[in-house]
């Protein structure tokens, strides 16, 4: 009696065990996914709405399936559209000079101006333009474009040349394998980079909340860069994504590391986002910015990033105690040691940050040796952060050696 009234009480268990075992699990969501519109149905049959795109933009898919939010319309021209930095700007904000190439894309027809043939031109590197004939041409960008690292490049768009992602593919990687050393130079002006994705490959063993979420890498979207001198004058970083969730990685268009000082001059970084750095990040790398537009990025992590034993009791990979997992910078970010950001003549508007510094996020790990924080003749409006603590100024957060701001105004 004894072991039939066992089976009777096992029976409707292992049933449901069974059940269990056949009820379908996915980890597809528009979030995981990094979708923006449209819907889709994951791998279990569920269909997932993932919204709509608001003013001035469009879903990238116009069949209602999932897609991304593009920027409709012609973009406006890059650079800041209502002021100008008052002070003389360094030799490295101007353009190159590209009368003379190495190199021409095409032969005056836009159908000659391939992804294939910038690819060829970009592995000699040198001095690079475009011949697509008189009206503005996009390139697909099928296959990230790996740069050279051993000598000086320049892409030279003439201001009608748009290399186009796809929503799938980092655009540009620049990889050299050492640290603050490299005095070869990329510089691209006058192009659009838009619709780049850098898509995360390693992500952190899972640990309970509030431990750290999210990938390890995954950043750039539009270009990264390792090493390294990069000058970008008269550029246009619109649409571009990275790993969204993630303590340390980021840079929606673009991500410095261990690089040597870099320059933006009359550029525009619109609607990209990232983890952290929606638009542009550096982790031990110099930022100058000039003249340029941060318009409606978003850095998309939450709970910031610390090392804290008491909230998270295991070690990671980082070696850490990591809890949180980004949200810092919407538009502009910097970490490192010793490294300066300049901002002046720029605007800086409409950022999101799920954790810290919508504008700007700049720290130090090193207090000893804090690099200075310096903003002259900016605008800084309606950049909004999740946590209301730690702000400098609206929408800057920053433990580094900040000096008043000259001629700006910060609201």
């Amino acid at each position: 009696m004894r072991l039939a009234h066992l089976a009777a009480l096992l029976l409707p268990l292992l049933a449901a065990g069974c059940n269990l075992e056949r009820t379908c699990r996915t980890t597809q969501r528009c979030d995981t996914q990094g979708f923006q519109c449209g819907a889709f149905v994951d791998g279990c049959g569920v269909r997932h709405d993932c919204g709509s795109c608001g003013a001035g933009r469009s879903c990238s898919r116009s069949d209602g399936t999932a897609g991304f939010c593009a920027l409709a319309g012609p973009l406006p021209r890059a650079g800041n559209p209502d002021g100008h930095c008052l002070s003389t700007l360094p030799p490295e904000a101007m353009p190159a000079d590209a009368s003379h190439p190495t190199a021409v894309v095409g032969t005056g027809t836009a159908a000659s101006c391939t992804h294939d043939a910038l690819a060829a031109a970009v592995a000699a590197g040198g001095v690079i333009t475009f011949d697509c004939g008189a009206d503005p041409v996009t390139i697909p960008v099928t296959a990230t474009i790996r740069l050279r690292t051993d000598r000086d490049t320049v892409i030279d768009g003439g201001n009608r040349v748009t290399l186009d992602g796809g929503f799938a593919v980092q655009i540009l990687r620049w990889e050299d394998g050492n640290w603050l050393t490299s005095d070869r130079v990329l510089t691209l002006q006058h192009l659009v980079l838009q619709n780049g994705k850098a898509t995360g490959t390693r992500l952190l063993a899972p640990l309970p909340a509030p431990c750290s979420q999210g990938w390890v890498d995954g950043q750039g979207g539009a270009l990264f860069m390792r090493n390294g001198i990069l000058r970008a004058v008269d550029v246009t970083f619109a649409g571009n994504q990275a790993a969204l969730v993630g303590p340390d990685t980021g840079g929606g268009a673009v991500y410095l590391l261990g690089a040597r000082p870099a320059t933006f001059s009359s550029c525009s970084f619109l609607a990209n986002r990232a983890s952290n750095a929606g638009a542009l990040g550096g982790l031990f790398a110099t930022l100058s910015v000039y003249d340029s537009l941060f318009d409606g990025n978003d850095a998309t992590g939450s709970g910031a990033n610390s090392d804290d034993a008491a909230r998270c009791p295991y070690v990671n990979e980082n070696g850490q105690h990591q809890v949180g997992s980004g949200g810092n910078g919407g538009a502009i970010y910097s970490d490192g040691v010793a490294m300066d950001v300049t901002v002046c003549g720029t605007q800086v508007r409409n950022n999101h940050a799920g954790a810290f510094g919508a504008a700007i996020f700049f720290t130090s790990n090193d207090q000893s040796r804090r690099g200075t924080l310096a903003i002259r003749d900016a605008l800084m409006f309606q950049n909004v952060q999740d946590e209301a603590a730690w702000q400098w100024r609206p929408g800057i957060s920053t433990n580094a050696a900040t000096v008043e701001p000259v001629n700006s105004d910060i609201r």
